[in-house]
């Protein structure tokens, strides 16, 4: 038990830096699917060169002239393949070719679309050719194809669906997640991105699951003794952050290339529980049942060298593992770049916003370990205790991520218990002699009202309530009287539909008088659970959705249908909120993604209303 989790942490590491080296990067696409054109008496010849390990779908090759008229277009048969999600589907590898029955005049759009085998689906590319040179127009070169991957959604693992039946009627904006990087690029380069990304990983430095992370440094820095110095202090932080910021830019990388699946897998109730049993060992290190450190093999060949190189490479090394713990927990600040990744392919921007996006998150670490050097305590009873504490904020952590898993109300009574649990540990219900001092007094204080709050938390969770913050609010509803209680949304106020189809014909037949919103849920999606649990029955949410229509899509299974919708409407996984006008016409800046509250529901149902235009 003693090593074991710091020996899982170390093989997990070795065991994706593997799979990081094993998957081949995905290409820019106009270098995956080269294409070139010439004349072939008055037809025109179109040929493909893919890269080995891509192909080409024959559907989804086509030829437009001007205004739009389909021209006539043969091409030979292709291969066979076996699709798990989307059972035959013909391609090409290494070659494809297409003839237009001629003669051409003006100008030819040239639509098609591949993957990379194994890997990410690039969305349909479009391409316009002079017919008189036969040369792309010269706006829509390289940088059209790379504005189109950026503007639309890229499946990996996805091979393909078919197109959404009637949804040309719903007109979508660009999601939010996709223009992260893009609008960062945009507004200042790539040096403005990493300042951004930097500033975006600080604001996360605070949030529950990178606490971990500051008990264990000090951990580290603690075992230096009286020797640990200010500039100590400051090699041995910076080197378990810049380990720490690699590791999550090689794991975002990762993930990118794994695509939706891997989200999916990160949003699931079993990763949910893996990451809170790693919380839970956490805090169980901090009592004392077992030491957290590093296998005995490695330990052994580090403390063996003498110096600070050992003790370097050893925070190095706890730094990389670490990442393992923050990694699944802060999915939804990464969406903007491991989409931006799987869209274009640029695995060296995406992974250095990733790794800025890490060392913003270690900057308080670098600031606690730097200057906080002489407050650490050394060896003692006092940082024995203060060891203790962080157990319970270990506890708390897993707490509040299981808590999306279970039934209304078990959540507040893991609370109480805690809550209780704390109070009797600082002594709210032990003697007190009476010369103890007013600093003992204080703390006695404080457990009783922590201990009088488990109490109050285990009566909302008996009673069904759920926020932590509100825990008599079921009570409270109850005795008020009140015979026309506000109107609460629930997941049973949504009207369900199953596909692109559904959606329409729903549009269609209650016409455009009202905005709609369309919201992506699982029941695998824990993030979606609170939302259905804590934002939508919440008053001022229900207010903002009066009048707004109210559709929502199932993934709990994920069938070609579905998936489908999802390709049409630019949708990465669950949980995701659309917001469509009265013209179906999605309002600029209204999606949210990932984490939603009742402040942003709000803002973006008043969008899609008119009430902030």
């Amino acid at each position: 038990m003693r090593f074991f989790l710091s020996a899982s942490c170390f093989l997990a590491t070795i065991a994706v830096s593997a799979v990081a080296l094993a998957i081949e990067p995905p290409l820019p696409m106009d270098q995956a699917f080269r294409m070139e054109a010439g004349r072939d008496g008055s037809d025109i010849a179109i040929r493909w060169q893919l890269e080995d390990g891509y192909y080409l779908y024959r559907e989804y090759l086509s030829v437009t002239g001007v205004g739009g008229k389909p021209l006539e277009m043969a091409t030979p048969p292709g291969v066979i393949k076996e699709d798990p999600g989307y059972g035959s589907t013909e391609v090409y590898y290494g070659t494809a070719t297409a003839t237009v029955a001629g003669p051409v005049t003006g100008s030819l759009n040239v639509t098609y679309q591949g993957c990379q085998d194994g890997g990410l689906c690039y969305p349909p590319t479009t391409v316009e050719i002079d017919a008189a040179t036969l040369e792309p127009k010269s706006d829509t070169g390289k940088s059209g194809l790379q504005t189109a991957l950026r503007s639309q959604a890229a499946f990996p693992l996805v091979s393909k669906g078919p197109k959404a039946a009637d949804s040309s009627s719903i007109r979508i904006s660009d999601p939010s997640t996709n223009g992260v990087v893009s609008s960062l690029l945009d507004r200042g380069g790539v040096l403005f991105l990493i300042v951004g990304f930097l500033g975006l990983g600080v604001l996360l430095a605070f949030t529950p699951c990178v606490f971990p992370m500051y008990p264990i440094l000090a951990a580290t820095l603690t075992r230096e003794g009286e020797s640990l110095s200010t500039g100590r202090g400051f090699a041995l932080s910076s080197t378990y952050v810049l380990a720490l910021a690699a590791a999550f830019s090689l794991f975002g990388v990762v993930a990118a290339w794994w695509g939706q699946s891997f989200q999916i897998a990160l949003q699931s109730p079993a990763a949910t529980l893996i990451v809170a049993a790693i919380f839970v060992a956490l805090a169980l290190s901090s009592f004392g049942l077992f030491e957290l450190q590093l296998p005995s093999f490695l330990r052994n060949r580090l403390t063996a060298r003498r110096g600070s190189g050992g003790s370097l490479a050893s925070s190095a090394a706890l730094g990389f593992s670490s990442a393992l713990v923050i990694g699944p927990c802060v999915t939804a600040p990464l969406a903007g770049a491991l989409l931006y990744i799987a869209q274009t392919g640029d695995v060296v921007l995406g992974a250095t916003a990733l790794f800025a996006l890490g060392v913003g998150k270690g900057i308080p670490l670098i600031l606690m370990g730097t200057f906080g050097s002489g407050l650490l305590p050394r060896a003692g009873q006092w940082m024995e205790r203060v060891r203790q504490v962080f157990g319970f904020l270990f506890f708390a952590t897993a707490v509040w991520l299981v808590d999306r898993l279970l039934p209304a109300g078990t959540g507040l009574l893991l609370w109480s218990v805690l809550a209780i649990t704390f109070a009797v540990f600082i002594g709210a219900f032990d003697q007190m002699r009476p010369e103890v001092g007013g600093a003992a007094r204080l703390a006695k204080s404080a457990g009783i009202l922590v201990g009088l709050y488990g109490v109050i938390l285990g009566i909302g969770g008996l009673s069904g309530a759920t926020d932590p913050l509100k825990p008599l609010a079921t009570i409270a509803a109850a005795s008020s009287g009140d015979a026309t209680p506000a109107r609460v949304i629930g997941k049973d106020s949504f009207q369900s539909i199953a596909s692109a189809a559904d959606l329409s014909s729903l549009l269609r037949a209650d016409g455009p008088a009202a905005p709609t919103l369309v919201y992506f849920t699982a029941d695998w999606c824990v993030t979606c659970r609170v939302i259905e649990r804590s934002v939508l029955p919440d008053a001022t949410v229900a207010d903002a959705l009066d009048g707004i229509r109210l559709v929502s899509v199932d993934l709990s299974e994920i069938t070609e249908a579905n998936q489908s919708l999802m390709k049409e409407l630019q949708v990465v996984g669950p949980p995701t909120m659309l917001f469509l006008d009265r013209d179906n016409q999605e309002v600029q800046d209204t999606r949210l993604v990932g984490e939603i509250t009742a402040d942003t529901v709000t803002v973006s149902a008043s969008s899609a209303k008119g009430q902030l235009r």
